[in-house]
Formats: C-alpha cells, structure tokens, sequence
C-alpha cells in the first residue's frame, strides 16, 4: 500500500494524539487491520518513505513497527519489508516486547521425542529409588554414582578422569566464587584474558581480589604478557576461558595452551580453567587440564550444553587431597547443589538423554550461526561454527552505547564491550589501540524461536546500515 495512502489516514491520527508518536502509529495499524483497510499479508510501507510522508524521523517509525510486531500485528522479512500477519486483532497473538541477546543462554531444543525424554527422565527420578532423599540435605561434592556420571560425561575431554577429584557443584558461577576465594584471596592478584566473562569482573570485585587483563592476539593470551605480569606481581592464578570464549568466540589452539602452561609452572601459578564451551565443538581440543593435570582446576558445567535451569557444575581438582581441601572451602560459602536436579542430571547423562540435547543444542546453534551470517553480511564478527554466540564489529561511524540503545528502543538488547573488558575500552573515534573491543556481543539462544530469531537480526542488520 503506497506510503502516501496510509499517511493520509495516519496524520489524523497523529494529530489528535495522546500518546508517543510511535505507540500511535502502532494502535493505527491495529486500527486499519480492525477496519479492514489493511489484510493479511499486506506489505506495509518501507519505513523510511513513511517517516517521509509522515513528516516522522526514522527512528520513531521503526519503534512503531517494531511495537506492531510485539502485538504479533506484523512481521519481517529479511530484504522483502514488513507485512501484516493477522486478519483480526482477536487472532493476533502477542509476544514479549523484548527480544533478549544479551544472556548467553543455549538454545532450546524443541524436537518432541527429546522433549518425551526429558519428561520420561524428571517421571523416572521422581518415583524410582528413595524420593526421600533427593529432598534432604547431602554432603557437599555430590554421591559416588553422580561423580560417576560426571566422569562419564567429561570423557570425551579427560579420558582419565578420577571421580574422587571431581565435585559435583550447584553451577560454575558459585564454583568460580570458591576457586578465587581459596586460591587467590582478598588483595591478592588473579590474571585473566583482557575480555573476559563479566561474572569474573564481579567475583573479583566482591571478594577484593586484583583482576589483571592481560592482552590477547588471534591465538588468546599472550604468553610474554603473562611472564610480564609474573615478574612485576605475585600473581596466585590464571582464569581462562579458553574454548569458545564468552565473548570473543577465541578459541586458544594446543600451542598456545602449552606456552602459557610452560610460563603458569616457572612461576608456580594454578590455572582456573572455565571450560563451560568446551562440549559444543564438533571436533573437541584438548583442555589445559588434560595438558597439565597437576596444575589446572577445571569446571564444566551443563548450563550451556543440557539446560540452563538445571545448574549442576562440575569442578576437577588436581588431586584428590585438593579436592577435599576445596570441598572444605567451598561449603563455607557455596550451597549443595540440589540433590533432585543433580539425580536428573546423573540419569540425564547415563541414559543418553543430555548427549542428545547436546547435539541438538549444537545443530540449532549451527543453524542460526548460518542466519546471522546472511543478515550480518558484509559485517566484520567473529563466531565459532558450533556456538551460539557472536562478536560483532561495528562500524566506525557507530558508538558502541548508541548502538545499543538504538537496538533497545526498537526491542532487540544486546551487550556491548563495556560488560566484558577488564580495563578501559576506547572507542573507534578515539585514537585506540584496542579497536578489537569496538564490538557487541549477539546471543544466539536468547530468541526462543527462529521468527523473533530472524526479527532481532533483521533489526539489527537495518540499524547497522544507518549513518
């Protein structure tokens, strides 16, 4: 329908108003659909020959629409425009206004049968063996057949693994806390990557501990930088997120592993390795502590592999005394994790249950990596094929807090560079050194399905072009 038809209609509209322009535009289009001047399928004007023939800037028009589309009035196609996607307002069917790519959360498998055994699995622990106990307390690291089960999951990464160094945990994050907690300490120093995971940032900041950035290369860490910071500081560890980094999406290659391993043993530092990533490649690499076991404190968890909800981690000590002497620590300040979701976890693994999560997880997250690489065409961001996260690039003529808020106003929340740096991030305008961080983060598993997936990258493709 041409721009100018509808702004004849629409201007009366805008006149009388008592509301934000772009809250009106939208109760117009409800209004036409009601009406019957607009139908199912109709194409709605191009946004910026609206905003023309409205006399309206841009950006409020695009709000207007995207309000639409929250009222489940209108969708998006990529390169084709908006259209009406309703015959009446009674059969519209709202969604929440906000699409969320800022928690790093995987996607959600949908496929019936997985979804049949994800039912049959919570059934079977609630009524075989005694319910009674998943209701009480229980020693803190988890029962045998659990460090089993977590043993039996962590194979495919340390093959030789022992049980009894393994602490079944309620979730990395509270693990983290415990390992920099008793391992570094307050007004201690702690190296980690220059971007890093932001809930590095806010442990740290909690417990006092010294966060030292250190600067990073195509490859992560450098390992002179390290040695730097060794020879200036006392440095008690090194955390690392070295597979699929949040949020870089690095990957640290096995040499690079071995340097920084080589340097952390001169100068007698423990590695904390975060290894949350480390199930989704297809072709896995080996982790730091299967390099270096004798040194090297890994967690993994299910979170980002089975089910964010569950929040059972997994931490594997370098030997077993040192697992009971973290055990200790850890139940000052961390609570189990609850024995119900851990017995679901346990039966999740050996039934093959999560390993078929894990795969669907890991073919959404290929799926919708493919999406965002026709939308963000011509778009410099960095991703790992079997993620679900990306590391955007913006152009220089965008400043990274008005992107997001420009994102933001028309419903899409994203996470710039701020969250994640541990010093200072310059801007593009500003003569930087650190133009690697002129970035945002895109989380793929936030859209609960592939048409609000589709929406968000459309917005943010459309704001991209903007100058």
């Amino acid at each position: 329908m041409p721009a100018s038809q509808i702004a004849q209609r629409w201007s009366h509209v805008l006149s009388v108003r008592d509301k934000p322009a772009y809250l009106a535009l939208a109760d117009a289009i409800a209004r036409d659909i009601q009406d019957g001047h607009l139908n199912l399928d109709d194409r709605l004007p191009p946004i910026r020959e609206l905003s023309k023939a409205l006399n309206l800037d841009y950006t409020t028009v695009a709000r207007a629409y995207s309000e639409a589309q929250h009222r489940g009035l209108i969708f998006s196609k990529a390169g084709s425009g908006s259209f009406i996607r309703t015959r009446s307002i009674q059969d519209a069917v709202s969604v929440p206004s906000l699409i969320e790519m800022t928690m790093n959360m995987p996607p959600e498998p949908r496929l019936e049968h997985l979804l049949g055994q994800f039912r049959r699995g919570i059934k079977t622990v609630s009524e075989q063996g005694d319910f009674h106990s998943l209701m009480r307390y229980k020693d803190f690291g988890g029962a045998e057949e659990d460090r089993k089960a977590a043993a039996t999951w962590l194979s495919p990464l340390l093959p030789h693994i022992n049980c009894e160094q393994i602490l079944v945990t309620p979730g990395i994050q509270p693990t983290l806390s415990g390992l920099f907690a008793s391992l570094v300490g307050s007004g201690h120093v702690m190296c980690c990557e220059e971007i890093t995971y932001p809930g590095v940032k806010a442990i740290s900041a909690q417990l006092g501990i010294q966060l030292c950035g250190l600067p990073m290369d195509k490859d992560g860490v450098q390992p002179d930088a390290l040695e730097a910071a060794c020879r200036a500081r006392e440095v008690k560890a090194l955390y690392l997120n070295p597979t699929i980094q949040n949020p870089s999406t690095l990957t640290v290659p096995v040499s690079r592993r071995l340097e920084l391993i080589q340097v952390a043993r001169k100068f007698g530092v423990k590695i904390i390795e975060d290894d949350a990533y480390g199930m989704l490649p297809v072709k896995p690499i080996a982790p730091f502590a299967s390099l270096a076991p004798d040194i090297v404190f890994y967690v993994s968890g299910l979170s980002k592999t089975v089910s964010a909800g569950l929040r059972v981690a997994y931490c594997v000590s370098p030997t077993v005394a040192e697992s009971r002497r973290l055990a200790s620590a850890l139940r000052a300040t961390t609570i189990m994790a609850a024995p119900l979701n851990v017995a679901l976890a346990s039966h999740w693994i050996m039934d093959g249950t999560a390993h078929l999560a894990l795969a669907q997880i890991r073919s959404i997250g290929q799926a919708r990596q493919r999406l965002a690489g026709q939308y963000l065409e011509g778009y410099a961001f960095d991703a790992h094929p079997d993620g679900f996260h990306l590391w955007l690039h913006l152009p220089e003529y965008w400043l990274r807090p008005t992107f997001c808020a420009e994102l933001l106003s028309r419903g899409v929340a994203v996470a710039g560079a701020d969250m994640f740096c541990v010093s200072k991030v310059l801007d593009a305008k500003e003569p930087a050194t650190l133009l690697s961080t002129h970035c945002v983060r895109l989380c793929l598993g936030g859209p609960a399905d592939d048409l609000r997936m589709q929406t968000a990258l459309q917005i943010i493709s459309e704001v991209l072009g903007l100058r």
